[in-house]
């Protein structure tokens, strides 16, 4: 199978996946989009921040999007199809072998949002990679800020 054929054969899965997956939200009750970043940081009232630097982050603790939460859902699998352009690039320089750049990401707690590469956090969660590398910066007081799991900020949202 050639490189473009793959990358339209993930595309098309990444999308089923989005769909099965908010079908069995809406079953059973549960959370089928990202978090919005707006949100969790207002609700958990942060606002002082200081860069990290770069880091490696486990992909899996991406839970969030700075402004395209509506665009991914939990699984940072895309929920429509004119993402597919962009998607495909990104999934196409991953299997080629093309490095890409550091994503950017705010962390609050011990969960972060993509501030920049929705895309690359996306294909990498499809294509099962568990870490990547990113430029972070916290949310929080630097002493104050403890763990936050999905769970706490589903709630809080």
């Amino acid at each position: 199978m050639m490189v473009e054929d793959k990358v339209d054969a993930d595309f098309d899965r990444s999308r089923r996946r989005a769909f099965f997956g908010g079908l069995r939200a809406r079953l059973l009750g549960g959370r089928d989009r990202l978090l919005s970043f707006d949100e969790v940081r207002k609700a958990r009232g942060v606002n002082n921040r200081y860069y990290l630097g770069r880091k490696v982050v486990e992909v899996s603790k991406i839970v969030g999007s700075v402004g395209r939460h509506g665009e991914f859902d939990r699984n940072f699998m895309p929920l429509k199809a004119n993402l597919g352009y962009r998607w495909r690039r990104v999934d196409r320089a991953l299997r080629t072998g093309v490095a890409l750049p550091a994503v950017s990401l705010y962390k609050i707690g011990d969960a972060y949002f993509v501030e920049d590469g929705n895309h690359r956090v996306s294909v990498a969660r499809y294509q099962g990679i568990e870490m990547i590398d990113a430029e972070v910066t916290q949310f929080g007081a630097r002493s104050s800020v403890g763990e936050v799991s999905d769970l706490e900020l589903a709630v809080a949202c």
